[in-house]
């Protein structure tokens, strides 16, 4: 990691941070996991891993702390663990592949939150049944959001890999 890197980071995670307190009135949509995806797809899912732990530990300070926290870290972790693969073997159409990828990822962060939800709540399958509307939502917004801001963050990473 040099300066560049960490203060791309930071940045970005700024970005989430914003992004996530400004669309607090809508449930589980948020820029977050477009953000998350786009980084990890063309920077690398390190960067993507930072501005994911980071971004909910600093939101989760404001939306509230809990043990959610660590399972929502962990799902944006591995959602941008698996866009950094998905950016390393496929460069082609990869805002039609990463929109797909931002469907799908919002029920596999639905997944994992639940699954750490089941540890102190006892029911599955009823709390993932009650939770799926939200998945929905999220999913949705995640396609969104992959739609207007890979453009933009697109831009900006092939302006910065060019110019450092």
């Amino acid at each position: 990691m040099n300066t560049y890197k960490l203060t791309l980071i930071s940045l970005l995670a700024a970005v989430c941070v914003i992004g996530r307190i400004t669309f607090q009135f809508l449930p589980n949509i948020q820029p977050v996991t477009a953000i998350v995806i786009i980084t990890g797809a063309m920077v690398g899912a390190l960067p993507a891993i930072c501005i994911a732990i980071i971004s909910t530990y600093i939101t989760n300070l404001f939306l509230g702390m809990g043990i959610w926290t660590i399972w929502q870290m962990i799902a944006w972790a591995i959602i941008g663990l698996l866009a950094g693969v998905i950016g390393q073997y496929n460069r082609k159409n990869a805002m039609i592949l990463l929109t797909i990828f931002a469907f799908f990822a919002a029920f596999i962060y639905g997944l994992i939150v639940n699954l750490g939800t089941f540890t102190y709540a006892g029911n599955f399958v009823a709390y993932y049944l009650a939770g799926i509307s939200f998945d929905i939502a999220h999913a949705v917004g995640n396609v969104i959001f992959t739609i207007l801001l890979y453009p933009v963050l697109a831009r900006l990473f092939q302006y910065t890999n060019h110019r450092f």
